[in-house]
C-alpha cells in the first residue's frame, strides 16, 4: 500500500515524462507536493523504488522510469480520508528519460576515523551529493580521517557516504561504534565469537572486541572526494 503522498509523487511524475519526456527535478517535485524540503522527496523516491514502483536508470543523474502504477484510490476511500491506495500491475514502460541534475543534502557528522577509533562528532552542517551517487534508504556522510583503509581506496579527507543500518554482512565496510563512544570505519569480520575490525592497510593490525563492544551505525555505500 502506498501512502497518499507516495501516491501523489508518482502521478505527477508520470504526467511530466508523458508531457515531455523528462523527469522533474527534485525542486519541481518538493514544489508539487508542498516539502519543506527535497530529503523528504528522496525518501519518498527511495520508497517507491523500494516497492517496485520507480526506477533510476543507470548512469544517468537522477532519471526516472516509471515502471508501476498505483490505482486510484476508490470512492469510498477518497471519502473516508484513506491515506493509502491499492497496487495494480505494472504498466507499460514509458519512453526513457533525460536526466535531472540534482543533489542531496545528506547530513555530515563530524569525522571517522580510519585508524584507531575516534569520536564520531555529531554535527549540524550538511554535505551536497549527487542522487545518483544514493541507493535506497537513509543516508549520512562522514568526513575519513586516517590511512588505514588506503588499500580500499579509502583516503583522509574523503567523505563516507553511509546508509544507516544496524546489520551488516561478514566482510562489509561499516561504520562501528566501538564501547559506545568511539567510532571507526573498517571491514566488518566475526572470529571465533569475537568481533574483528580489518583494516585495509598492511602498517596496521586487526582490532578484536566483544561483540556487546561494537555497534553497526551504517555501511559504506559510496565516496566522494575533493581535488585541490
Amino acid at each position: 500500500m502506498l501512502t497518499a503522498k507516495q501516491h501523489e509523487l508518482i502521478r505527477f511524475i508520470q504526467q511530466r515524462l508523458e508531457e515531455t519526456g523528462i523527469s522533474p527535478s527534485f525542486e519541481e517535485m518538493k514544489e508539487a507536493l508542498d516539502l519543506k524540503s527535497k530529503s523528504g522527496v528522496h525518501r519518498l523516491i527511495s520508497a517507491l523504488e523500494e516497492r517496485g514502483f520507480l526506477r533510476r536508470l543507470p548512469n544517468r543523474a537522477r532519471a526516472l522510469e516509471v515502471i508501476r502504477q498505483p490505482e486510484d484510490t476508490t470512492p469510498a476511500a477518497r471519502a473516508a480520508g484513506s491515506n493509502v491506495v491499492p497496487m495494480v500491475p505494472p504498466a507499460p514502460r514509458v519512453a526513457e528519460a533525460v536526466a535531472a541534475n540534482d543533489v542531496i543534502e545528506l547530513p555530515l557528522h563530524g569525522r571517522i576515523a580510519a585508524g584507531a577509533p575516534i569520536e564520531a562528532l555529531e554535527g549540524q552542517s550538511t554535505l551536497p551529493v549527487p542522487a545518483a551517487l544514493l541507493g535506497p534508504g537513509e543516508h549520512y556522510a562522514l568526513e575519513v580521517s586516517g590511512d588505514s583503509m588506503v588499500e580500499a581506496g579509502i583516503f583522509d579527507g574523503d567523505f563516507a557516504l553511509v546508509k544507516r543500518t544496524n546489520v551488516a554482512r561478514d566482510g562489509e565496510i561499516v561504520v562501528a561504534l566501538v564501547r559506545g563512544e568511539e567510532a571507526t570505519l573498517k571491514y566488518l569480520r566475526k572470529e571465533g565469537g569475537q568481533v574483528r575490525l580489518d583494516p585495509a592497510n598492511a602498517a596496521y593490525d586487526p582490532q578484536f572486541y566483544r561483540p556487546d563492544e561494537v555497534e553497526v551505525q551504517g555501511k559504506l555505500a559510496g565516496l566522494l572526494r575533493r581535488y585541490h
